[in-house]
C-alpha cells in the first residue's frame, strides 16, 4: 500500500509543476488549455498500460468462485459490518476534507498571496514530493514500529491542524510549515486507511472490498470540489479550510474510537480460554 500511496505521491509532484511550466506565472495570461491536453494523454497512456500491461491477479482455479452480486448488494453488504463501514467513512470524511482543499486552493492563493498558476503547481509538487518519500520508503518501518492505527490518529490530526493553520499563512514562511504538515498527515492517512480496510477482507474478497473504500473515496472527491466552492463563494476563502478541519475532526475521533474498539478486541481474543471478548461496539 506504501508502494501505491509513494507512486500517487510522485505522480502528485510531477503533473502540478508540468502544469505549471505548461500555464505560466501570471494568472491574466495563463494558458490553460495545453496542461488539459496534456493530461488527457496521460490519462489515455494509463488505459493503455492497464489494458496491455496489468495482470489478472486471482487464479484462474478461484475465478467464479464467488456467487455474482449487484454492485449495490456488494456495497451493501461491505457497510454493514461495524469495523469495515466505520473505517470507510473515516476515508471518505478525509478525502473529502482533503479534496476541497486541494480544489480551492488556486483560486485561494491568488488573493491571499498573489500567486498564479506556476507557484501553485510548485506548491503541489512540494507537497508530493514529501508524501513520495513518506510512503515509499518510511511507512512500512513506522507501521511495525507503530502500528497504523496510531499512524492513522497522527495522520488525521496534522491534517486537521494544517487546514486550520492555512488561514493564518500570509507568506511562505508561513505556509511551508503548514503544507509540511498536511503532506505527512496524508502520507501517514492514506496507506494506513488502505491497510486497515484490506486486512478486514477476506483473500476471495479483497477486490470487492477495496472497491467499495474507493467507490466511497471517489465520492468523496466529487462531493469535495462541490462543496468546497460553494463554502468559497457564500462564506468566504478560508470557509473550506475551516470546514475540512471540522471533517478531519470528526474523522479522527471515530479513528480513535475504532482504535481502542479494536485494542479490546485483540486483547480479548489473546485471553486463555474461558474469557469472553466482545465484538468491536
Amino acid at each position: 500500500m506504501g508502494l501505491i500511496g509513494a507512486a500517487f505521491g510522485l505522480g502528485f509532484m510531477i503533473g502540478p509543476a508540468i502544469g505549471g511550466l505548461l500555464a505560466g506565472n501570471d494568472p491574466l495570461t495563463a494558458d490553460l488549455e495545453t496542461p488539459a491536453w496534456v493530461a488527457a494523454g496521460l490519462s489515455f497512456l494509463a488505459l493503455l498500460g492497464v489494458a496491455l500491461l496489468l495482470k489478472e491477479s486471482l487464479p484462474a482455479e478461484r475465478r467464479g468462485a464467488a456467487p455474482m452480486r449487484g454492485r449495490f448488494d456488494a456495497a451493501w453488504e461491505v457497510l454493514q459490518r461495524p469495523v469495515l463501514s466505520r473505517l470507510i467513512l473515516i476515508f471518505f470524511l478525509a478525502i473529502l476534507a482533503v479534496a476541497g482543499m486541494q480544489s480551492v486552493f488556486a483560486i485561494w492563493a491568488m488573493p491571499q498571496l498573489g500567486w498564479g498558476p506556476g507557484p501553485v503547481g510548485y506548491v503541489f509538487a512540494f507537497v508530493g514530493l514529501i508524501s513520495a518519500v513518506l510512503q515509499g520508503g518510511l511507512i512500512g518501518r513506522l507501521a511495525k514500529r507503530f502500528g497504523e492505527e496510531r499512524l492513522l490518529s497522527c495522520g488525521l490530526t496534522l491534517i486537521a491542524a494544517g487546514l486550520l493553520s492555512l488561514p493564518f499563512a500570509r507568506d511562505v514562511q508561513i505556509l511551508a510549515p503548514v503544507l509540511t504538515g498536511l503532506a505527512l498527515g496524508m502520507g501517514l492517512m492514506q496507506p494506513s486507511l488502505n491497510s486497515l480496510i484490506s486486512r478486514q477482507a477476506g483473500g476471495d474478497e479483497q477486490g470487492e472490498v477495496m472497491g467499495v473504500s474507493q467507490s466511497a473515496a471517489s465520492l468523496s472527491r466529487v462531493l469535495g470540489p462541490f462543496a468546497a466552492g460553494f463554502c468559497f463563494a457564500a462564506f468566504g476563502r478560508n470557509s473550506p479550510y475551516l470546514a475540512g478541519a471540522v471533517l478531519t475532526g470528526i474523522a479522527l475521533l471515530l479513528a480513535l474510537k475504532l482504535s481502542r474498539g479494536i485494542g479490546r478486541m485483540q486483547s480479548a481474543q489473546a485471553e486463555p480460554l474461558g474469557r469472553e471478548g466482545g465484538p468491536v461496539r
